[in-house]
């Protein structure tokens, strides 16, 4: 594995693995600053810890982490990590109590991909499609006010 972080990690890697519990999400990023950018930015998350390799980031009651791909030069997904090859089709990363007009509002400002616009669903929540820089669909939402 290629490493672009220099000096010690925030905790060893074996120590945070036994911290994790329930569904933890894992996304592979072209880079993990950019990333980072987008989902402090856009969809209002918080830094847990970063480095160029691996960032940890909460947010909406959940907590996911990301790896860069140069990270990922010896896994099994390498070969799913080449040029024009789209991540994540069809799974929704959805941020529940995240504003889905404000991450719009944000994502637009930045000239980020907006998939489908805030807009109120029959299922009860208002929410918006956004595409992140790595090609992930991430959907934040709040439910509508009772009527």
């Amino acid at each position: 594995m290629t490493k672009l972080r220099t000096g010690e990690p925030w905790m060893p890697a074996a120590e945070y693995s036994r911290t994790l519990k329930g569904l933890r999400i894992n996304l592979l990023v072209e880079g993990v600053e950019r990333a980072v950018d987008y989902q402090t930015r856009v969809l209002g998350a918080e830094v847990v810890y970063a480095d160029p390799d691996f960032a940890v980031l909460k947010g909406y009651g959940a907590e996911w982490i990301l790896h860069a791909d140069h990270a990922y030069s010896d896994h099994e997904l390498q070969g799913s990590l080449q040029p024009g090859l789209a991540r994540g089709i069809g799974v929704e990363l959805r941020l529940h109590g995240c504003d889905p007009d404000a991450a719009e509002a944000r994502a637009r400002e930045r000239g980020e991909t907006v998939l489908a616009g805030a807009m109120d669903k029959a299922h009860g929540l208002r929410e918006a499609y956004l595409i992140d820089p790595d090609g992930y669909l991430w959907v934040p939402d709040v439910p509508l006010a009772d009527e």
